[in-house]
């Protein structure tokens, strides 16, 4: 009796339309229950389902949604396909919008995702639909194939997993295993280091690879068709499709399934088949040579039978390597399954067949071409192996020279195109070129600058990693390296730049570069003392090699031991003298961030909150239209800073928000610490944002723990204003011992504080916790700070106001509120006008209430709710009640702060987002926070919906 009534599929699923068992995966089934009961008692996380392609991977997430469903647990599945990586956020988007219960607000999130500019605001909306779905049960969120997600899916899958972590939701998601992608890889490991749960999918057993053969055939295999069954190795998509190729050729006998005419000859495997059709032609080609040939085969025997040099092979090896058909085994490539190269060799004509073979044996034994002996990997590579595949052909070097110039001259006005000049270049120049490490050297800042960091440092640790590197080839990897490194962590560049100027026999322009990207490394990091030693040292060897790039980067580092020492003048006068070096050498040859940075971060601690803002939005401006994706969200970050030190706490916040959800493949890092995070923990402070306070406090713990002084000092700030804001003021003491006992070379300026306004606070934290000596301290930083550096006013306001505090004397208050009428620092205006108030409310109550009034009107202005509420209680201790007021400039609006307002009118009159940002100076991410914000407090889901209202609002109706 024939088994007619098999019928193939990818995974063993269905036998006459009947689900057949899953075999074999009993202990994974069994984990994902228990994280099933898990999620039902409110606990989400991510689980990371890997392994190779056929394992199953795909039948263990539908397992999983079956048996979350069948709890009442609401699931959302979605699947990447090779096919549609450029359809932006389609594999998550198709999931969570999909099915027969769709995501809340589906027409809306649609709507977003086609809409250019909406990506920002489209990662919020899902957050919120996802939260408020998560509050009414719990949810599973199925991904398979990340390895094929576009890189928006997989950072919006992170964002959202990241950030929804307190909430019953369980991500299921998985990958095959392998190399994949470095987007991906990146994902990974971030997703590991939140304490992803990792299953990993091995071969089946003999008893299960039985069972699945019983249950496909409809009966028990004799040792025969069971002797077939095993050459899939455990593969469960193998062993299915291969038992489906056997359905002519089994006969079922009282119950045993039996091979009526011995094993069959190779077919055709679906699976292989799609995976082939995936490939471009000249992968497929490739992969259909080295299936004829019959062994592992060298790249230059492939070359020889396809008429092409090795180097020209390089795009389609790699594409065949990552779909899975070719492993590396020794020198030589090999099918990752036997059963593979036979379902491709079947598909060939014979005749082809036999040509190809007959090709490969006329080559001489032992000869570069030749193929391998037998099956298996090779002992080590022939030395005439070597000489070939080391060698490309004389045009592929003449092209890899006229892309290397290209990516040059393009580097300063288009770092996208030449970044991918630069790719190229490296694809045709071989392993064994002397000139490789050059160009990876070369490769690695451009792809950091247009936001491919994980890619650019996989790429620098894989050529340190291989050896065999001369110093000055690795003294130039390790520059590059160590300038990726700045931003994301600054011990890293430390230590990749001081290895690099370690190194013997070096040219003296390249150690020059290293020595100076080693102090910055170490301003960043807040070894001041070091840093100063270090740019001397580097100075000289710069004026050596005549290197004006790394003089630019040098007097940044004076500039920083300037504002260190508290000599702001000078710190200024190298600051502006650095940007100029750097503009007129022009972005591209800068061994840091624009230096131009600085000069705002400077201007902003000086009180000059006009000018540093008005820098900060021009380098956004530049960098966006350049394409320097790195140096955008590097503007962004800083000007969050500015924002919040200027009061503007809600347009802060959306800066934050925004660089954020556009952290770089390598993470936000240790830049994003000393801005976005300590912006979002300072707003959430001013506007008593509980929550949110409490996950940046768990951050700054993180940073405590840095290996950058400065982080550490920076998170110890924060905790210590975190104890505060919990009302436990001798823990906000206790948090900062390390701070203002460290060894005063490397002290921060202000006794560890991050801005000269937080004195007055340092003062009112040690007072309240009983530490006299240490608001002392705060209050003697402050003044010497002033008289250091006279003609700048906000410093003299400071010095007072922290006096006063001290000294519990009014006088110093009251000159304190009269010298900040003339800086633009709102908050801490606010702030010294209380402290008079209260001071005047002691004795002389009616005095009092002016300052209260005026504190209260800058805190409303501002948004800082909890500061507002704070006076509102003052007020009425002296016996007065003011109405309740909102952040609203309008009466017609008093939802929304000045700032939303301002777009929303913008809006409303049919500008897009990109319009309202270049009308309003703001980035398109800030123009979405806003607008979403506003969406949210007028309780509308559309543009048409604001402009009736505007409308209707605005016309009093």
């Amino acid at each position: 009796m024939s088994v007619n009534r098999v019928t193939t599929r990818t995974v063993p699923e269905e036998r006459e339309g009947v689900r057949t068992p899953l075999r074999g995966r009993d202990a994974e089934l069994a984990f994902m229950e228990a994280r099933l009961d898990a999620l039902d008692r409110g606990e989400g996380g991510i689980i990371r389902v890997e392994g190779p392609v056929g394992i199953g991977r795909s039948r263990i997430l539908a397992e999983s949604a079956a048996a979350a469903r069948r709890r009442g647990t609401r699931v959302f599945e979605g699947a990447a396909d090779p096919d549609e990586q450029f359809v932006p956020l389609g594999p998550l988007l198709d999931g969570l919008l999909s099915g027969e219960e769709p995501l809340s607000g589906a027409v809306r999130l649609r709507d977003l995702a086609t809409t250019p500019g909406q990506r920002f605001w489209l990662l919020q909306e899902l957050g919120d639909r996802l939260r408020e779905t998560a509050r009414n049960g719990p949810l599973l969120v199925v991904l398979d194939d990340l390895q094929w997600c576009d890189d928006l899916t997989l950072l919006t899958f992170n964002t959202l997993a990241a950030g929804l972590s307190s909430y019953a939701i369980l991500w299921l998601v998985a990958v095959r295993g392998g190399s994949v992608p470095s987007g991906v890889r990146t994902t990974l490991d971030r997703i590991r280091r939140a304490g992803a749960h990792e299953l990993a999918l091995g071969a089946l057993d003999d008893q299960a690879t039985t069972r699945i053969t019983e249950d496909v055939l409809g009966a028990a295999p004799d040792p025969d068709v069971l002797r077939v069954a095993r050459r899939a190795e455990g593969v469960p998509q193998l062993l299915v499709e291969l038992l489906g190729s056997l359905r002519e050729s089994v006969t079922i006998e009282n119950g045993t399934a039996r091979l009526s005419a011995g094993p069959p000859a190779p077919r055709e495997l679906p699976s292989v088949v799609r995976r082939l059709d995936q490939l471009s032609d000249e992968a497929r080609e490739l992969v259909q040579t080295a299936a004829a040939v019959g062994a592992p085969v060298t790249v230059a025997l492939l070359a020889e039978l396809l008429g092409r040099s090795p180097a020209a092979l390089i795009t389609a090896v790699r594409e065949s390597l990552d779909a899975d058909l070719l492993t590396e085994s020794g020198d030589r490539l090999a099918f990752r399954h036997d059963l593979i190269r036979e379902a491709v060799e079947a598909g060939l004509p014979l005749p082809l067949r036999q040509a190809l073979r007959g090709q490969a044996a006329e080559l001489p034994p032992g000869s570069a071409a030749s193929p391998a002996e037998g099956p298996g990997p090779s002992t080590g590579r022939a030395p005439a192996d070597a000489a070939e595949a080391g060698r490309a052909g004389p045009g592929d070097a003449a092209e890899a020279d006229r892309l290397r110039t290209a990516a040059a001259e393009l580097a300063a006005t288009a770092p996208g195109p030449a970044a991918e000049r630069s790719l190229k270049a490296l694809e045709l120049t071989t392993a064994d070129a002397p000139e490789r490490p050059r160009v990876i050297a070369e490769t690695i800042p451009l792809l950091w600058q247009t936001g491919r960091a994980a890619q650019a440092r996989e790429l620098g640790a894989s050529a340190l990693a291989t050896g065999g590197l001369g110093p000055e080839d690795e003294a130039r990897i390790r520059l590059a390296v160590a300038r990726l490194a700045a931003p994301f962590d600054f011990s890293e560049a430390v230590r990749q730049a001081r290895a690099g100027a370690a190194l013997p026999g070096i040219p003296v322009d390249v150690r020059g570069r290293l020595l100076a990207m080693l102090a910055v490394g170490l301003s960043m990091s807040g070894e001041h003392s070091a840093a100063e030693q270090v740019a001397a040292e580097a100075w000289e060897t710069a004026a050596a090699a005549g290197d004006r790039s790394a003089e630019a980067t040098l007097t940044t580092v004076r500039s920083a031991v300037s504002f260190h020492r508290m000599d702001l003048t000078e710190a200024f006068r190298q600051a502006e003298r650095a940007a100029a070096l750097a503009d007129a050498l022009g972005v591209s040859t800068s061994l840091w961030v624009p230096e131009a940075l600085w000069h705002a971060l400077l201007s902003n601690t000086a009180g000059r909150s006009a000018e540093a803002l008005a820098a900060a939005e021009d380098g956004i401006r530049i960098t966006r239209e350049q394409g320097r994706t790195a140096a955008t969200r590097m503007w962004l970050m800083t000007r969050s800073r500015i924002l919040l030190e200027a009061g503007r706490l809600t347009d802060a916040r959306a800066d934050a928000e925004a660089a954020s959800a556009t952290t770089d493949d390598l993470g936000p890092g240790n830049f994003a610490d000393v801005t976005l995070r300590y912006v979002m923990m300072r707003v959430a402070l001013h506007t008593n944002d509980q929550q949110t306070a409490r996950t940046y406090a768990a951050e700054a713990r993180r940073m405590r723990s840095d290996g950058a002084p400065v982080v550490r000092h920076f998170g110890s700030w924060m905790l210590a204003l975190m104890a505060d804001f919990e009302g436990r003021p001798d823990r906000a003491m206790a948090e900062l011992d390390e701070v203002m006992t460290s060894p005063a070379a490397d002290r921060p300026a202000y006794a560890g504080l991050v801005d000269p306004a937080d004195a007055p606070v340092l003062v009112r934290l040690a007072l309240r916790g009983g530490a006299h000596e240490r608001a002392a301290q705060a209050v003697a930083l402050a003044e010497r700070l002033a008289v250091l550096n006279p003609h700048l006013t906000f410093l003299a306001a400071t010095a007072a106001h922290a006096r006063g505090l001290l000294d519990n004397d009014l006088a110093p208050l009251v000159r304190a509120v009269r010298l900040y009428e003339d800086c633009p620092r709102p908050l801490a205006r606010a702030s010294a006008l209380e402290d008079a108030g209260r001071k005047l409310a002691a004795t002389r109550t009616s005095e009092a209430v002016p300052y209260f009034d005026t504190a209260l009107a800058l805190y409303a202005r501002a948004g800082a709710e909890r500061d507002v509420a704070r006076v509102r209680r003052r007020l009425r201790a002296v016996g007065v009640r003011r109405r309740p007021s909102t952040a609203g400039l309008s009466g017609a609006w008093p939802e929304l702060t000045a700032a939303e307002i301002r777009v929303v009118r913008l809006v409303a009159r049919g500008l897009t987002n990109q319009q309202v940002a270049e009308h309003l100076s703001l980035s398109p991410h800030t123009v979405s926070s806003h607008l979403r914000r506003a969406f949210t407090k007028l309780d509308i889901t559309s543009r048409v919906e604001l402009t009736r209202l505007v409308k209707h609002r605005d016309s009093g109706e």
